[in-house]
């Protein structure tokens, strides 16, 4: 093994698992040692896909508390502890607020905030009963400098941002470290359903320092991290991925800019 984050032994759980940000966290993390990843998601075709040493999938919606509870118990009785949560399930939305559907905004709201909820709260008796464990939720940019045309998926995606700062104090004396990693424009098959080359992509992002969108194994390296011993003194702590996007903003045509 070979990582600089070590997961040696480590069980973990991956939501959002099927492809995208979630698919590299569980790749990354077998790489880092871990001694099985479940991938949790609801997509049946992209799941049957994924084999290899340490993996396995379920099915499993995020917002039904039974399929939560039924996991939970099913991961213990195999391998007898849960080392690791990465809450990465996510849906995306876009519109201005006067335009969004009511019941759109609830369904985006349940996937993305109370799907986090109920997988934190499914894991953490166990976890304080061990005195140990890792959440890692994964938030957004969004949650830390919300952009027009995203209203709904910034207020959900600030919402697991206070959830889990809260978390954080009420299992941090517990030896429950949870963390929140806020990726910025990733590439993935949410983001990029029509599966543009990057290079269009990066086109979109001039107004980032780094001058073009991220990747998902980057945003999962920063997960492994805060899912490891690396970070053993990093509890509420909100890692943000975003290639310097919510840094400031440029004034277009001044020195400096590159716009």
């Amino acid at each position: 093994m070979n990582h600089p984050h070590s997961l040696e032994g480590r069980v973990a759980i991956v939501t959002g698992a099927a492809r995208g940000i979630g698919l590299a966290i569980a790749d990354d993390f077998i790489k880092a040692g871990a001694k099985h990843v479940i991938c949790a998601d609801i997509l049946k075709e992209e799941l049957a896909c994924i084999s290899g040493p340490g993996l396995s999938t379920v099915e499993l919606d995020v917002c039904e508390e039974k399929a939560w509870q039924a996991l939970v118990e099913k991961t213990l009785a195999e391998h007898g502890v849960i080392d690791i949560l990465a809450n990465n399930a996510g849906i995306l939305s876009f519109g201005l607020i006067e335009d969004i559907k009511p019941d759109d905004f609830r369904r985006l709201m349940d996937v993305n905030v109370t799907g986090t909820f109920l997988g934190m709260q499914a894991v953490i008796p166990h976890m304080k009963a061990a005195g140990k464990g890792v959440i890692v939720n994964t938030s957004s940019a969004s949650a830390m400098m919300p952009s027009n045309f995203v209203s709904a998926y910034a207020a959900s995606k600030f919402a697991v941002r206070g959830l889990s700062r809260a978390a954080a104090l009420e299992l941090g004396p517990h030896g429950v470290r949870v963390n929140t990693v806020h990726p910025g424009g990733v590439n993935t098959p949410m983001t990029n359903p029509g599966n543009a080359p990057q290079e269009d992509i990066d086109k979109g992002f001039g107004f980032v320092p780094m001058q073009r969108g991220c990747q998902p194994e980057e945003i999962a390296r920063g997960v492994t991290y805060l899912a490891s011993d690396a970070s053993s003194y990093c509890n509420g702590t909100e890692l943000v991925i975003d290639g310097g996007m919510t840094t400031g903003v440029y004034f277009p045509g001044l020195p400096g800019s590159p716009m």
